[in-house]
């Protein structure tokens, strides 16, 4: 998630048990450790501070004193279970996604995890189960349609979505991944109403127009687990990929020395929009 404090701007990144907090100024990474379990999505919070899941809790978090808040916890039944990738709507919802803890790197239980939703007055609804591995979304820039992605699926998913109430119908997928493109990770929207999507095992990132379901461009980087992207920079004109090294035997990492870093893509010739702040 790009994050613009004041005139700090910064990439912050779930990595682990801790949040990297990734500045564009040459400045060091300031790191949040706030728990032992690992922290899988964050986002900003308007009365101040971040929101984020860590292992199956909703938290807020407090960067100054490196506190941690519980506000909910789901899966109880699923011990095994943890939270994915999240991100807040345009009006202030937080949406997460779970899976089942992984023996190795995409290799898993299957459809253990769910898609819940944290509402700003601190009540959850769980949307749908059955999920293998939950993962990108975002939203149309019309507000009208909820963009999805269960990886194991091979497919980015659209849903109706109404902005009033949060709730979704209507379930199609808009673009099947190529064999060569491997898993769906990742995703976020440009300022076209296009969708980037991290394509894990495929070294690169993808621009779909989920209209049409036509791969517009593809971006390969030197790292094959590219795991997230998002837009930053002062205007939203960078693209961000996040990308992870485990997994990789020693004969890929001694050919991959930049797997596990975030990588900065310039001249895309758009632009992203800002993250939108959880209103609870």
């Amino acid at each position: 998630m790009w994050c613009t404090e004041g005139d700090h701007n910064s990439h912050l990144r779930p990595s682990g048990r801790q949040i990297d907090c990734v500045g564009t100024k040459g400045k060091s990474p300031r790191l949040f450790t706030p728990a032992d379990s690992s922290v899988s999505s964050v986002a900003i919070r308007q009365s101040g501070g971040y929101v984020a899941t860590v292992g199956t809790r909703f938290c807020t978090l407090n960067w100054e004193d490196q506190s941690l808040t519980v506000l909910y916890t789901v899966d109880k039944d699923k011990k095994n279970n943890r939270f994915n990738d999240g991100k807040v709507d345009p009006a202030g919802r937080y949406f997460a996604g779970t899976m089942a803890g992984e023996t190795a790197p995409g290799v898993l239980e299957r459809h253990q995890g769910s898609l819940y939703v944290l509402f700003p007055n601190g009540t959850v609804e769980k949307y749908f189960d059955h999920v293998d591995i939950s993962n990108g979304l975002d939203w149309s820039l019309d507000h009208k349609i909820f963009y999805y992605i269960d990886s194991l699926s091979y497919s980015v998913d659209a849903f109706d979505y109404d902005l009033q109430t949060g709730k979704i119908a209507n379930r199609r997928s808009v673009y099947k991944m190529e064999k060569e493109e491997y898993i769906p990770d990742g995703m976020c929207i440009d300022n076209e109403g296009k969708l980037w999507v991290a394509c894990y095992n495929g070294g690169r990132v993808i621009r779909l127009d989920p209209e049409t379901g036509k791969r517009l461009q593809t971006v390969k980087l030197p790292a094959e687990k590219t795991t997230s992207c998002c837009f930053g920079g002062k205007d939203y004109s960078e693209l961000y990929v996040t990308s992870a090294w485990g997994g990789l035997d020693p004969d890929k990492l001694a050919r991959q020395p930049e797997a596990g870093r975030i990588f900065k893509i310039t001249g895309l010739g758009v632009k992203g929009i800002a993250p939108y702040a959880f209103a609870g």
